[in-house]
């Protein structure tokens, strides 16, 4: 008896042996600036492009070769050439050095109007999705009807009516008129996504402990809302420095002598355009491209931060 257990364990032992061990190998996560670059190209090379667009902005003093309010009339119009990359304006001025410095404009005019827009947003359509009712009726109401106006006619009535505020070289009721076109289409995508996430156990756990509204709206529902806000952010910014462009160009925006994309494509541009096309051309070039970086940016932003696009 004891003999066959011995050749039973024995035979356990064989088989133990045996049996090859199976190891499960875990993926190294990468840096989620490496995945969305991989993931998403076309929005990865937009990012550098903005990247690239910020270090010019910012060091512009040293990027610059030369000082974009300096007048020499003994250059005027000149071509490009190697002493003036892009060209001079009708009055001397380097065209490419205006553009270097327009970038700072653009860009601080494009994300101050975009995070007003976008924050004021957001938080009307969390409140509107969160209280409901006759509220959300009032405000959605009142969002239909800055959605009536186009945006360029509600950013020139805002300007009009404001008038010039300039502070630290930036125009503050210009940011405000070209935030304000953006909060009804941000508080509207922000609602919806709110409007599911007050259903959320732990929302009805929140009002069960006695939690105020306030704690609630921006503890419990705003962080869940980050991703589309982000994206709209984004995209806004892109529209921004189109809208600021497009009134400086009217003479509503930016004034001289400072340095502007829009602005550079109005006044003498208009009168040197065969003589000098490259006054417009470059300026023209550059807002292109800026727009097209952030929509390029954003529209991957939304594909990475949706589980439900396909990547």
């Amino acid at each position: 008896m004891r003999r066959s257990i011995h050749v039973s364990g024995t035979a356990d032992m064989a088989i133990a042996e045996e049996t090859p061990k199976i190891t499960y190998k875990v993926p190294k996560k990468r840096h989620p600036v490496l995945q969305f670059a991989i993931t998403q190209p076309l929005g990865a090379a937009g990012l550098v492009f903005i990247i690239a667009l910020f270090i010019a902005g910012i060091f512009a003093e040293y990027v610059a070769p030369y000082d974009p309010l300096e007048l020499d009339y003994g250059a005027m119009l000149a071509p490009p050439s190697w002493d003036h990359l892009m060209g001079t304006d009708a009055f001397g001025r380097d065209v490419f050095s205006r553009i270097i410095y327009g970038a700072r404009t653009a860009l601080a005019v494009g994300f101050l109007s975009s995070a007003l827009g976008s924050g004021i947003g957001a938080v009307i359509g969390v409140v509107s999705a969160y209280f409901g009712g006759r509220i959300d009726m009032a405000i959605q109401r009142f969002m239909d009807i800055l959605l009536s106006f186009p945006i360029i006619v509600l950013a020139l009535a805002v300007v009009a009516v404001l008038g010039k505020w300039p502070i630290g070289g930036l125009d503050i009721n210009l940011i405000i008129a070209i935030a304000i076109p953006m909060i009804p289409k941000v508080s509207r995508v922000v609602r919806s996504a709110a409007l599911a996430i007050r259903e959320m156990p732990y929302v009805d756990a929140a009002r069960a402990a006695g939690y105020g509204h306030t704690r609630i709206i921006f503890r419990h529902i705003a962080p869940n809302v980050v991703a589309p806000f982000l994206i709209m952010f984004t995209a806004f910014i892109a529209q921004a420095i189109l809208l600021e462009a497009s009134l400086s160009f009217l003479g509503l925006g930016v004034t001289e002598p400072t340095a502007a994309w829009g602005l550079m494509l109005s006044g003498t541009s208009q009168e040197f355009y065969q003589q000098a096309p490259w006054m417009i051309i470059f300026p023209g070039l550059a807002i292109s491209l800026a727009v097209f970086a952030f929509n390029l940016f954003g529209d991957s932003l939304r594909d990475w931060l949706d589980p439900k696009i396909k990547i």
